[in-house]
């Protein structure tokens, strides 16, 4: 199995993107003139992490993506974070900024750590924790991960698996790239937006491999984003079709086909990983 590697992230072709589509999809603009926003401080915070981490081997020495957090360059532009949440973003997530900023950097760093551990922030007695405050964690912690993914060797991939090869996370998409007449499928991770090699016919939340129980479903709005169901477990995973439209950026795209989510959550679909927004 094969491990596509995206080497430098391109934020640019990231941001010029949401804002094609939020021209086009007027429901979906402001979903993505935040989107944009928080795009911007990543784009700026990628470019930083070289200079902020300095002659420190990027790599942790176990080779694992989760390994060691290296706290002591994330307060300063974790505070800028939420700065921007907090003038930029909706009125609950703008709160939940204005919350976490008034707080000591001590806390800031029990919340980075936590959701850089599990992927998680889980409440008391390992409830469900405030989405908030995951999404300030994961926002902010993207551009990190891709930083210290792009400095590693692809894995070497036996099996077709379900989650990233490099920390564990879920899937976020599915991405059909061309190849010979067709398309290879891929998986993107929803953390640190790595690619591998995923078989066609196959749920990437459950491993059901029969074609019957794995209806797709593509709406005349978006025909280059496929709903891949799977009947057995009921989740659903969103493919961006890149031989229909080689100008998708994935993540991007992902984020204005709210349509396709609420037809899902009425269909009885559940999402195998939400995006950053929930959309």
């Amino acid at each position: 199995m094969s491990f596509l590697s995206s080497g430098e992230v391109n934020y640019n072709s990231r941001i010029s993107r949401a804002e094609m589509l939020a021209s086009r999809y007027m429901f979906a603009k402001q979903v993505l003139d935040f989107y944009g926003k928080i795009a911007r401080f990543q784009k700026d915070f990628y470019e930083q992490l070289p200079k902020l981490w300095g002659k420190s081997p990027r790599v942790p020495a176990d080779g694992r993506l989760r390994g060691p957090l290296n706290l002591p360059i994330l307060a300063a532009p974790f505070g800028k974070f939420l700065a921007v949440v907090e003038s930029q973003g909706p009125g609950p997530l703008a709160a939940e900024a204005h919350r976490l900023a008034q707080g000591a950097e001590a806390a800031w760093a029990e919340l980075l750590e936590a959701f850089w551990r599990s992927g998680l922030i889980e409440g008391p007695e390992g409830a469900a924790g405030d989405p908030r405050a995951e999404f300030m964690a994961r926002a902010f912690l993207m551009p990190y991960a891709e930083f210290v993914v792009s400095g590693m060797l692809p894995p070497v991939l036996p099996m077709t698996v379900c989650r990233c090869p490099r920390c564990n996370s879920l899937p976020l998409l599915g991405v059909l790239r061309q190849e010979g007449d067709g398309g290879k499928r891929f998986l993107q991770c929803s953390f640190c937006s790595q690619e591998w090699e995923f078989r066609r016919i196959l749920c990437a939340h459950c491993g059901e491999e029969s074609e019957g129980k794995l209806p797709v479903y593509i709406a005349e709005q978006f025909l280059h984003i496929r709903v891949e169901c799977c009947e057995t477990c009921k989740h659903f995973l969103r493919t961006i079709d890149l031989t229909k439209d080689g100008h998708s950026v994935p993540l991007v795209d992902d984020l204005a086909a709210i349509p396709l989510t609420l037809w899902a959550d009425e269909n009885g679909y559940k999402r195998i990983q939400t995006n950053l927004l929930g959309t």
